[in-house]
């Protein structure tokens, strides 16, 4: 079974309409949840000192993540506020904090080549390690999310076995436009979500699309990290990419039955609810 590492960004998601925090960020969600499917998984990032910091690292040991290269370093974690009107969520406030502040070693590199699927994404501020990432990863991914520029997908995208993107609830031929254009940048697959419009998927020039699967919706904000999680250990292993999409579809809408990325939700510290 595919070994995975997720590497860089990490955060903690305030519900503020709650007073809940919850454990997140790209690269810690995929490790957690590629852990919850039964693989073997690590995460290398940097959290704070204070309790953001303490959460983040409590769950992903209590999921079984290895965290031998993983930092702590004096400082405030990496923080998002949310608030949720009429079941919409909205991002109101966040902040970096620690995660950045930490330096990519050569026995990370070592240890990243222990892995046969690393992940990362355009929150992790990797972007001018990821040569060297490259080197080291068997297999190498990386979530643009919905915030790539023109730029980044030309400089990061060759770099790339699989490339994941959001596009909103874009119709197929808009998404299909962009598959093409990080395809023809050279990324090996090119995964493109649609929110309620479902997935698609393109590689060696054939275009595979995916109907969403029904959700018991409590919360959909995981469920995007599920579907990658989900479509990395199909592919990885089958190397059938219609599979991977359904994998991925299914994955999503279970987590969206999930609190949060993948719950442990505490309440957020007063220092915390004073900030966004």
């Amino acid at each position: 079974m595919p070994r995975l590492l997720g590497i860089g960004d990490n955060t903690v998601d305030l519900y503020l309409s709650d007073g809940t925090m919850y454990p997140g960020g790209n690269a810690v969600n995929v490790a957690v949840l590629s852990a919850r499917l039964g693989h073997s998984a690590s995460y290398v990032g940097c959290v704070g000192t204070d309790a953001a910091g303490e959460l983040i690292l409590s769950a992903l040991r209590a999921e079984g993540v290895d965290l031998s290269h993983c930092r702590q370093m004096e400082g405030m974690t990496s923080w998002s506020g949310i608030e949720h009107r009429d079941g919409d969520r909205y991002f109101v406030g966040s902040a970096p904090g620690v995660q950045g502040e930490w330096t990519l070693t050569e026995a990370d590199l070592t240890f990243t080549a222990a892995h046969d699927l690393v992940h990362t994404s355009i929150y992790s501020r990797l972007d001018d390690a990821l040569p060297r990432i490259r080197q080291a990863a068997a297999l190498l991914s990386y979530d643009f999310s919905s915030e790539w520029t023109t730029d980044l997908l030309a400089r990061v995208a060759p770099q790339l076995d699989v490339a994941f993107l959001s596009a909103g609830e874009d119709p197929l031929p808009e998404a299909t436009a962009l598959a093409e254009e990080v395809a023809g940048y050279g990324a090996g697959v090119v995964v493109v979500t649609r929110g309620a419009r479902g997935a698609l998927a393109l590689t060696d020039t054939v275009l595979y699309t995916q109907n969403p699967v029904p959700a018991a919706v409590v919360d959909t904000l995981g469920a995007g990290d599920a579907f990658i999680t989900a479509f990395l250990h199909c592919w990885a292993t089958h190397h059938d990419v219609p599979a991977a999409l359904t994998a991925g579809a299914h994955e999503a809408a279970r987590n969206c039955a999930v609190h949060g990325a993948f719950g442990y939700g505490t309440p957020i510290p007063a220092h915390h609810l004073a900030r966004p």
